[in-house]
């Protein structure tokens, strides 16, 4: 029985030494990945306590008829996303919330590419264009959300005083219930197309410049290139761009908040939005559970719309050869 025992790893055709070999080289290989989880557990664990576990609460809270300032907190059910349906400011939020999404997303991907076009070829000045529009993006939101206020200014701002040069009237930018909410897209067109900007930049300066000489070559135009070798392969950085700018519009809050404020700012109601009014419900009125019914719908239509951009604009290099 010792003789047929010693013989069994012989017997399978590999050596007692070449089987702890192999162990020992598993386990090595093991370590890498185990002392990477291992490092990885703080920053897993710090943001299940500040991203994951508030999200979750937040979607407990929206069942019941929270209020901070009442003990009793009964369990209501689906009974805040109802009344949701029927609530005036919740649609007119929504509404504006759309259009300025939609405006904003739209505007700043239509001018950025062709901005990113022009800028990719070789020239002495790319660099000085390229910072000039990135400034408005590292610029902090409050204090340029004060400066706007005084560019729409009725009787001192800028914008007025340009037009006056040209012998147009003053515009009530922030006053007028139907011109305030174009101006808030405005502003947020300048400033997130620098962004979409370099973003466009970097896809483009990495599209190998053999394609574009081949059709060149085969005779295309300027335009043919773009349409059927650029934005192609644009596609992954078009579909970032997309969804980045949607999630981040539908979250406007800071420039809304700042730019009612005031006797030369707009009607709270003409540019009220959804962060907006999340945060007059659950901070103003202690309606905590109804702003958690607010966040947990304005969470899932972004990621509607996140699913739709994917569908719309995804990259299959399969189908497309």
């Amino acid at each position: 029985m010792a003789s047929g025992a010693e013989a069994t790893p012989l017997a399978v055709g590999v050596p007692a030494d070449g089987m702890a070999l192999r162990l020992r080289r598993r386990l090595r290989r093991a370590r890498i990945p185990l002392f990477c989880y291992v490092a990885l557990l703080p920053v897993l664990a710090l943001f299940l306590y500040v991203r994951i576990i508030p999200i979750g609460f937040g979607f407990l809270l929206s069942f019941y008829k929270w209020n901070l300032i009442s003990p009793r907190k009964p369990f209501v059910g689906f009974d805040n996303y109802v009344t949701l349906m029927s609530d005036e400011n919740f649609l007119l939020a929504l509404k504006n919330t759309t259009i300025y999404s939609f405006s904003t997303v739209a505007l700043s991907t239509v001018l950025a590419l062709p901005l990113a076009v022009f800028l990719s070829r070789p020239g002495r000045l790319s660099a000085f264009y390229q910072t000039v529009y990135f400034l408005p993006v590292i610029t902090p939101l409050v204090p340029m959300s004060i400066a706007w206020k005084w560019i729409y200014d009725y009787n001192y701002g800028i914008l007025n005083y340009g037009l006056s040069l040209v012998g147009l009237p003053a515009v009530p930018w922030l006053t007028d219930p139907d011109i305030a909410l174009w101006a808030l897209v405005i502003m947020g067109v300048w400033k997130v197309i620098g962004y979409n900007l370099v973003l466009f930049l970097v896809g483009i300066r990495n599209i190998p410049h053999e394609y574009l000489e081949a059709a060149a070559l085969d005779g295309a135009s300027d335009w043919q290139r773009f349409w059927r070798i650029t934005l192609p392969l644009l596609k992954p950085i078009l579909l970032y761009v997309l969804v980045t700018a949607t999630i981040n519009a539908y979250n406007v809050f800071t420039q809304v908040y700042v730019m009612t404020l005031g006797s030369q700012s707009a009607p709270g109601q003409a540019v009220r939005m959804l962060v907006l009014d999340i945060y007059t419900n659950g901070f103003q009125f202690f309606r905590m559970g109804y702003a958690s019914a607010e966040a947990v719908t304005l969470t899932l239509i972004v990621l509607g719309l996140t699913v739709v951009q994917f569908g719309l604009v995804r990259n299959d290099p399969a189908k497309e050869a």
